[in-house]
């Protein structure tokens, strides 16, 4: 059946849908828990689970903070008092004592001392894994990381733009005339590179597309589509029409056209 669809298959989008396809009755064929989340909205912008353990800590920390300084301040409801007996557990310190208002302070600036530190952490952390993607992105693609690094990052959960804003925007950039500057320069640049001889096209075969595929992680996504490289290692028969429609690609839409 695979074979079929994709002998039909007119180009890489009807492809990329084939194959998922193909994954989505692999993986329940085997029981395998699925996922399509990132198939839609790209790399998933969720909190790490590390960051989101220390900022529920950092939560907890603060809400105990507030329950001893109410009843430091002589709050002595059931709930206040189940509270600091609970954070006292464990420790030879009585409600009843006479130092309980001291007892409480050292505890409440222990707790803040820990806050302090849990957010040093997490700025820590940040930055370590901030400079790990921007080494990792510096080794494969220099220009995504160069434009990450002149704009700040934006969120896309706002509004969506305004559709006649956004048509009169890119009209003003694409549809008025430009008068570039023709200097001798130009000319003699272009004498200079009309010698360069063109470079031989580039034929795509299946076996270029099997050892791409075959040096590739095999559970890394390579894009929106969600499809892991093992998939693609196990669809050979992928391989040719991939190889097809790559090369069409290539000779109906050349790179610089």
């Amino acid at each position: 059946m695979l074979v079929t669809s994709l002998e039909a298959s007119r180009d890489l989008s009807e492809t990329d849908s084939i194959l998922f396809g193909a994954a989505l009755a692999v993986c329940r064929i085997i029981g395998a828990k699925i996922s399509t989340a990132g198939r839609a909205t790209g790399q998933s912008s969720a909190i790490p689970a590390w960051r989101r353990r220390i900022e529920e800590r950092i939560a907890k920390a603060r809400a105990l903070i507030g329950r001893l300084i109410c009843f430091r301040s002589g709050n002595n409801r059931p709930r206040i008092v189940r509270t600091i007996r609970i954070a006292f557990a464990g420790t030879n310190v009585s409600l009843s004592q006479p130092d309980i208002t001291q007892k409480l302070t050292e505890h409440i600036d222990d707790l803040k001392q820990r806050i302090a530190a849990w957010g040093k952490r997490i700025r820590r952390y940040t930055e370590k894994s901030t400079r790990f993607n921007q080494n990792r992105l510096f080794q494969s693609d220099h220009k995504r990381l160069y434009e990450s690094l002149e704009r700040p990052m934006v969120s896309g959960t706002g509004p969506a733009p305004n559709q006649a804003d956004t048509v009169a925007f890119w009209r003003g950039l694409w549809s008025e005339p430009v008068n570039h500057s023709e200097g001798l320069w130009t000319e003699f640049v272009a004498n200079r590179c009309a010698s360069i001889m063109p470079m031989n096209p580039v034929i795509i075969t299946p076996d270029d597309v099997a050892e791409a595929v075959r040096r590739a992680p095999n559970w890394k996504s390579p894009g929106l589509d969600g499809l892991h490289h093992y998939l693609l290692k196990g669809f050979v028969v992928c391989h040719t029409v991939l190889a097809r429609q790559f090369q069409f690609n290539q000779r109906d839409h050349p790179f610089g056209s």
